[in-house]
């Protein structure tokens, strides 16, 4: 089989990167990099121990994660996202939620012939998971979008992104439960991407933090069956466990096993080590909750700065970015800021709906936040 795939899209912002790395500032710094939503703080210390507990693994893992790690999730589903009827049975960890978005639809079962929908401005692999099946991905920006539906127009699966990257945008109850509704009607797989849903920065009227992003499994979404749904999480952003690939899929057990069939197979496994780590992660409050007000101060400084640039941000309401623009083409904005030594990416990245919006991430140390946000500052 052999199927197009687009270019990489970071290789284009190579020459971009080198004039911001050779722009001249007052502070001296260097090269202030947001572009990449990499975590630059340490890995909580529990995790650290949990990982260095189990490094003695001469055994083969279970590809289905072990219990005490699914009964984990689903205690994490139920204390933290409002989620109380999470079956263990449809829990399964994944090598990073990056896999399991490139390889879903082939792991489903689609292929030639078969539509795969993502929103408009979004995260790539949605796309390239469509290709490597051999379906064909589609633009779905709203229902109504897809007009009269035939077995031939309607989607297999249908990618949701709440909250979304790159724009931060949440999905409210009513808005989920409107698209599972439709979703049920027409027999299409709902797969929710939610790997920002623990760093929501909405608040209620009295100024207070809002209850965690609402979940495509919240009982309000589902009407108390999970049936034809998946939610798909990551530790990365919530734990800083980018570099332990450490992830899971959760929701309808049928599905769940399906999936489950070909990665044991395939021996997509994730080790017994970050399995454990993963399991510590999920348990443990303290450092997400520590993690979230370090990248809440992060942000306020940041968007400070994005502001008195001219630039106005849009959604940005959860997770690691700034969705901004100044109403010009991207790669105009992008050399505007590597002028004062700030990478961002370009929101073509992530699709044309993003033409003339920029990206800017959270992820850089205080100094560097403080630096980006001075610079910006300046007229």
């Amino acid at each position: 089989m052999s199927f197009a795939l687009p270019d990489f899209p970071w290789d284009s912002l190579a020459p971009v990167k080198e004039r911001a790395s050779s722009a001249v500032t007052a502070d001296g710094l260097g090269l202030v990099d947001l572009s990449v939503g990499t975590p630059v703080d340490p890995t909580p210390a529990v995790v650290q121990e949990a990982l260095r507990s189990a490094s003695d693994a001469p055994g083969y893992p279970q590809t289905w994660g072990t219990p005490s790690l699914r009964e984990a999730v689903a205690q994490w589903f139920a204390s933290r996202r409002g989620v109380p009827d999470v079956d263990p049975d449809g829990v399964l960890p994944t090598v990073g939620s990056k896999e399991l978005v490139a390889w879903l639809p082939t792991l489903l079962g689609l292929g030639s012939g078969d539509i795969v929908g993502f929103p408009s401005a979004a995260y790539p692999t949605y796309d390239v998971g469509a290709r490597l099946a051999g379906a064909t991905p589609q633009v779905v920006d709203g229902l109504a979008a897809l007009g009269p539906l035939t077995p031939s127009t309607t989607p297999k699966l249908l990618w949701l992104n709440s909250p979304g990257n790159p724009t931060g945008q949440v999905l409210g109850v009513e808005h989920l439960a409107k698209v599972v509704s439709w979703a049920r009607q027409h027999g299409v797989i709902v797969a929710s991407d939610e790997c920002y849903a623990e760093l929501d920065w909405r608040t209620d009227r009295g100024g207070h933090p809002a209850p965690t992003t609402p979940s495509i499994l919240d009982p309000r979404v589902t009407g108390g069956s999970h049936e034809g749904l998946l939610c798909v999480y990551s530790l990365s952003k919530q734990s800083n466990l980018a570099g332990y690939r450490a992830a899971f899929v959760a929701g309808d057990p049928r599905l769940v096993k399906q999936i489950l069939e070909v990665r044991k197979h395939a021996g997509m496994i994730v080790p017994w080590p970050v399995q454990v780590a993963l399991t510590a992660a999920v348990g443990d409050v303290a450092h997400v909750e520590a993690q979230k007000a370090v990248y809440a101060a992060r942000r306020e400084t940041l968007l400070a700065g994005v502001r008195a640039f001219g630039l106005e941000t849009t959604h940005s309401e959860a997770g690691l970015y700034l969705w901004a623009s100044a109403g010009e083409d991207a790669w105009s904005t992008l050399d505007r800021l590597a002028a004062r030594g700030i990478l961002a990416a370009p929101g073509t990245f992530y699709g044309p709906a993003g033409a003339q919006h920029v990206r800017i991430a959270l992820t850089a140390s205080d100094e560097r936040i403080r630096a980006a946000a001075d610079r910006l500052s300046v007229d």
